[in-house]
């Protein structure tokens, strides 16, 4: 499929014409982090009343419990979604099972980069936080304080795990993150740095696998033809979504709300979506 192809919608009301599962979005989708987008708590609710089955799907690096209070607090309405896939659950999920198993022995010393000294993302886990990256035996990267900090304060802070190669999990890939002060870097561009300094990572969440079977298996696993898709990065919602066999629709909304053309960003990704919308509002 070509840019040229992708279908123009004026509402998500189309887009509930011809599917019965929504695998949404939240930052740039639904909300900004601050509030919500015009329309997007009134759609979220017309979706469910419409009968269909909503999973959220997010790169946040927060577990899915705490996406899902911020989103009741912002104002959207309690059961207007049926399941919450965030990519700090799934990683939550699988260290737990790695410490079951003792493949993450109790007491290993991480560097824990998030936002607002937000721990939830190891609550439970047996590890034991260091703020010092060379005695880290393992980093996990969150989130960023890309609105507060520059690459600078990161490349001091993970130069000396990444120099001995200490294993980092990044558990938000997004690059790009919308802030109160307007987009900054996220905790993806965080990733890159540890291994431009000479780290490994292993990038947790959207456009990879696991976070699309995950969602899709607490849908039902439904027929891939009754699903789609909708967020606004073309490469992780777009480009996701479509590596998942499902359909997908690129809101600009979101990070791309002022690049006038999109053609030049489809090719460089490789990802085209089957509809555009401007919002997430239901006509």
């Amino acid at each position: 499929m070509s840019a040229k192809q992708a279908r123009h919608l004026d509402g998500v009301a189309a887009l509930a014409e011809c599917y019965s599962v929504f695998l949404l979005d939240q930052f740039g989708v639904l909300h900004d982090g601050q509030q919500p987008y015009p329309g997007a708590v009134e759609t979220l609710s017309a979706l469910k009343r419409a009968g269909k089955t909503v999973t959220l799907i997010s790169n946040s690096g927060k577990r899915a419990a705490p996406n899902e209070r911020r989103l009741l607090k912002l104002g959207f309405e309690a059961g207007s979604w049926d399941h919450f896939v965030s990519s700090g659950e799934l990683a939550w999920r699988a260290f737990h099972d790695m410490a079951a198993s003792g493949a993450l022995k109790a007491g290993t010393k991480c560097l824990l980069i998030s936002r607002d000294d937000d721990r939830s993302a190891i609550d439970g886990l047996p590890l034991a936080l260091t703020d010092n990256g060379s005695d880290a035996e393992l980093v996990l990267i969150s989130a960023s304080e890309g609105d507060r900090h520059d690459l600078e304060h990161y490349r001091t802070l993970l130069g000396p795990a990444a120099a001995r190669r200490v294993p980092c999990f990044c558990t938000n890939p997004d690059r790009i993150m919308l802030t109160a002060v307007g987009p900054r870097f996220g905790a993806g561009e965080l990733a890159d740095l540890y291994e431009s300094l000479g780290g490994n990572v292993t990038r947790i969440g959207k456009p990879y696998p696991a976070i699309y079977e995950a969602a899709l298996a607490l849908a039902g696993n439904p027929d891939r033809g009754s699903v789609v898709c909708v967020g606004d990065s073309v490469e992780h919602d777009i480009a996701g979504g479509a590596g998942a066999g499902v359909a997908t629709a690129l809101v600009r909304s979101g990070i791309l709300a002022d690049v006038e053309d999109l053609s030049a960003l489809f090719d460089r990704e490789g990802a085209y979506p089957d509809y555009t919308l401007d919002a997430f509002r239901w006509r």
